[in-house]
């Protein structure tokens, strides 16, 4: 997995890479605790997402009740179909902002 960050002022684009699994998660996790102090806003593009497990939707799950916590905004973006059938499957098509 491969993790870019990308700020325009306070609003963060993090786009990933690769799989989000049970050994990448942590990482991905990691790396947006790292941030949530420091941002306004933030959006994961999923262009070049491969694969998540249940542990990346944890993760996803866990970013985004931090950020609704301090009213910060998380959208997620260029969602292929195989991710965007893991969305549907799990329900979180219900639960996070897909565009």
């Amino acid at each position: 997995m491969k993790i870019e960050k990308k700020f325009e002022e306070k609003d963060l684009t993090v786009s990933v890479e690769g799989r989000i699994d049970t050994i990448t998660s942590q990482e991905l996790e990691n790396s947006l605790n790292d941030e949530i102090e420091n941002i306004t806003s933030l959006t994961l593009d999923f262009s070049s997402l491969e694969y998540i497990s249940s542990a990346g939707l944890r993760v996803l799950i866990a970013t985004q009740k931090k950020l609704n916590e301090k009213n910060i905004p998380m959208t997620i973006t260029n969602v292929n179909d195989i991710i965007k059938e893991i969305f549907r499957m799990s329900g979180f098509d219900k639960i996070l902002e897909i565009k």
